[in-house]
């Protein structure tokens, strides 16, 4: 009998403390089925976050006291009435020994042993198709397989839920991911850090922004609220969903496309359970999806009906801040890597020539995704150099990781390397003339010798045409004999631009353009 007083007492206690937690709230109901768990996260051969507060979650019948040991830490939390608990460990230095840790229920005297844990820099590797390209379609990251060491790799995996979820299913393993792109990022990376590096790779082919958005976004992003009001009516849809996740496995590849392409739903399943896992940021490889559309929320086909290219942009900041939000860390770093070169056009009913920077190219996507550096604690992977004109899955994986690599060194490690190609500080129109300055440089040169390419000129008509250009020093000097007054500037500004301009780390220049007309 006492023993049940003191389990109640402790249940209500607990419900005075957790009554301002970050927990949702419900009628308290002493449910001591629940089972002891912990976040999917912790498990055998896990890294930590060094450096930073590291959170440990999970849940036990409400009133329980869970205490964790690590590392010479030990912190306690009481379940709530839901049965959740969370606590956060002091920061640590990053370390290569392998450490346990034991977290115990006062309840039933279990313990849940976690072995092999090493302390080092977490990234969270997402996105869409071009993110999971194996290692083996990349030979030259391939190559790097037998030299890699100190990386770790926790892959979720793929599927939907309609409602954010507490769990994932996952492991860590002892290697890198299969992934190109998050694979050489860790690995140049490693190289800096001085720390091992734990990727937590999640990624879906074919998905686009909204697949991965909270539905809290429908407050902020005008949009999103159509499309998942539209979901919700749509009980074909969820039928669908729900048939095919309680269907037989592995999943048809209709199937599979279908599950992807939807919104909101990889979100739940594929990020939710991750919040809040210390990490350093995350590396960003989507946008392919969205490019479908300029204005986005076409009617045909489904799977297009999003932001498009030129909502993008916007919707990507309020996607930032919406994750930092979750894991509250407005210092969780966002690598976005920009869409490489890619010949395909949009159909429009307009008559804009091929191949200039008027017709409705990949170039409006880039433009959006720059437009996350109006944030703090943000990059943008310039891949303008690279990428194939005809093929959407390009084999160059290596600089992209690389650059990637360096960006975190220097804006998240305070490495003094060069991460940054130039970029266009300020434009002077000067008789027939237009003269760019850029920062990021030394001194500008070309990759192949030749003079720089790719960029065009303009005056009020908006027509444009291609520029002469030449260097001098750390700035570009441009003509156009078709342009009496030339008044503005765009540079990279194609589908598949045929680029040279680079700094004295052959970093390539960003693209941009100077004028402001709508596409």
């Amino acid at each position: 009998m006492r023993a049940k007083l003191k389990y109640n007492y402790l249940a209500i206690l607990c419900v005075l403390l957790f009554s301002n937690s970050g927990f949702s709230q419900s009628k308290f109901n002493l449910d001591t089925k629940t089972a002891f768990q912990v976040g999917s996260l912790f498990k055998n051969h896990m890294i930590l976050q060094r450096d930073m507060p590291i959170p440990v979650w999970g849940k036990a019948p409400p009133g329980t006291t869970i205490t964790v040991k690590f590392a010479n830490l030990k912190k306690q939390a009481i379940t709530d009435a839901n049965g959740k608990w969370i606590l956060k460990l002091n920061p640590l230095p990053a370390s290569f020994k392998p450490q346990k840790m034991i977290i115990s229920s006062s309840l039933d005297k279990k313990n849940i042993e976690i072995s092999d844990i090493l302390i080092g820099d977490i990234w969270i590797c997402s996105g869409q198709s071009n993110m999971q390209f194996s290692v083996n379609g990349a030979p030259e990251v391939k190559k790097l397989v037998p030299s890699a060491k100190n990386i770790r790799t926790f892959k979720v995996k793929n599927t939907v839920a309609f409602t954010p979820q507490d769990t994932c299913e996952g492991n860590w393993s002892v290697k890198y991911p299969n992934s190109a792109v998050a694979f050489s990022f860790a690995y140049f990376l490693e190289k800096s850090a001085n720390a091992p590096i734990g990727i937590i790779l999640t990624s879906w082919g074919s998905s686009s922004i909204e697949a991965w958005m909270p539905r809290n976004m429908t407050e902020t992003v005008p949009h999103f609220k159509i499309l998942m009001d539209e979901f919700d009516a749509d009980s074909k849809t969820k039928n669908r969903i729900t048939a095919i996740l309680d269907g037989p496995k592995p999943w048809k590849k209709a199937d599979d496309i279908f599950l992807r392409r939807q919104s909101n739903i990889l979100y739940n399943a594929m990020m939710h359970p991750l919040i809040p896992y210390a990490c350093r940021g995350l590396v960003w490889y989507q946008g392919e999806r969205n490019t479908q559309s300029m204005f986005g929320m076409v009617k045909k086909p489904w799977f297009s009906r999003n932001s498009g290219m030129l909502k993008y942009g916007d919707v990507l900041k309020e996607w930032i801040l919406q994750y930092r939000k979750k894991w509250d860390n407005e210092k969780l770093h966002f690598l976005v890597v920009m869409l490489p070169g890619y010949g395909k056009e949009l159909k429009t009913d307009r008559n804009i020539a091929p191949n200039t920077p008027s017709a409705h190219s990949w170039a409006w996507m880039r433009e959006s995704q720059l437009k996350i550096l109006a944030l703090p604690n943000t990059s943008v992977v310039n891949t303008i150099d690279l990428g194939n004109a005809k093929n959407i899955h390009p084999k160059d994986k290596l600089p992209v990781g690389k650059r990637a690599a360096l960006l975190a060194a220097h804006k998240v490690l305070n490495k003094k390397v060069k991460a940054f190609g130039p970029t266009a500080k300020k434009v002077k129109v000067k008789r027939q003339s237009i003269i760019v300055y850029f920062n990021n440089v030394k001194k500008l040169k070309t990759t192949d010798g030749k003079t720089p390419t790719s960029f065009w000129l303009s005056d009020n008509s908006k027509e444009w045409f291609a520029a002469e250009a030449k260097i001098k020093g750390k700035k570009i000097i441009l003509n156009c004999k078709e342009l009496e007054q030339p008044l503005y500037v765009r540079y990279a500004f194609t589908g598949n631009p045929n680029v040279n301009l680079v700094n004295e780390a052959n970093l390539p220049a960003y693209p941009f353009r100077t004028d402001t007309f709508k596409p």
